[in-house]
C-alpha cells in the first residue's frame, strides 16, 4: 500500500484524464497525494465553444480549472512550477532534474505517477517523464519510490509490453467525471454523450518503470 503518492505531469488536465480515477482511489483511502504540475497549459488550443477564454486569459482559466479538479480528486498539495507550455524539452536538463530531485527528497513519496518517457505522445509529456525518471534514478535503490508510468502512444504495447497495473476505477467514476468537467476548456466538446468519454471512465493502466 502506498504511503504518499507524488504525481508529476506537465499540463492541467493530465492528472485527470490519465489517472484521475487512480488518484481518487488513493485519496478515498486516506493516502495523501502531491501533484507537481509543470505548466499552466497556456498554449492549449481549446478556449471553449463559444469562446470563454483568450490567449491572454487562458493560463488563468486553466489554473482555476486545475485547482477545482484537484479539490474534486482530493489532492491537497499542488505544486505549480510555472514552466512554459510546449517548451519543457528546451529547459536546461541539469537544472530541471536537480529541481525535481529536491522535490522528491522533500516529499519522500512511496509511489510516483508520471508519463513513460518516449511513449506519451506530446513532447512535454515525454520530456517531463524523462526528467522525473532521471531525478529518481539519482536516489539510492532503497530510497527510490515505485514508479507507475503512463503510456498511450500508438504501438506502445508492442514496444514495452502490456501494462502490469490495471486499475478498475468504477467505484470513483463520478469523482473522475466531475474532475473532467472541472477542466471545462479541455473537456467541453467531449460531452455530447457519456459514451464519448467512456474509455476514460472504466480502467486506468500503467507500467511499473524498471530502473
Amino acid at each position: 500500500m502506498a504511503q504518499h503518492v507524488l504525481v508529476v505531469f506537465p499540463h492541467p488536465d493530465d492528472e485527470t484524464f490519465g489517472c484521475g480515477g487512480t488518484i481518487a482511489l488513493f485519496t478515498q483511502s486516506g493516502i495523501p497525494v502531491t501533484y507537481v504540475c509543470a505548466t499552466l497549459g497556456q498554449m492549449g488550443r481549446n478556449m471553449g465553444k463559444p469562446f470563454f477564454a483568450t490567449r491572454e486569459s487562458l493560463p488563468h482559466v486553466r489554473e482555476a480549472e486545475l485547482e477545482k479538479a484537484c479539490q474534486v480528486l482530493g489532492i491537497k498539495h499542488l505544486i505549480k512550477l510555472g514552466l512554459r507550455d510546449k517548451m519543457i524539452e528546451f529547459e536546461e536538463p541539469e537544472a530541471l532534474t536537480s529541481r525535481f530531485e529536491q522535490i522528491i527528497r522533500e516529499v519522500r513519496p512511496s509511489l510516483v505517477l508520471t508519463h513513460y518517457p518516449g511513449y506519451a505522445v506530446h513532447p512535454d509529456h515525454n520530456a517531463l517523464g524523462e526528467v522525473t525518471i532521471r531525478a529518481i534514478s539519482r536516489l539510492s535503490a532503497d530510497e527510490r519510490p515505485v514508479v507507475y508510468a503512463h503510456a498511450f502512444a500508438r504501438m506502445c504495447q508492442e514496444a514495452i509490453g502490456p501494462p502490469d497495473i490495471n486499475n478498475d476505477i468504477s467505484a470513483v467514476v463520478d469523482m473522475k467525471l466531475a474532475a473532467i468537467r472541472a477542466h471545462r476548456s479541455q473537456s467541453q466538446l467531449m460531452f455530447g454523450s457519456k459514451s464519448s468519454i467512456s474509455r476514460f471512465l472504466e480502467q486506468e493502466s500503467f507500467w511499473t518503470y524498471r530502473f
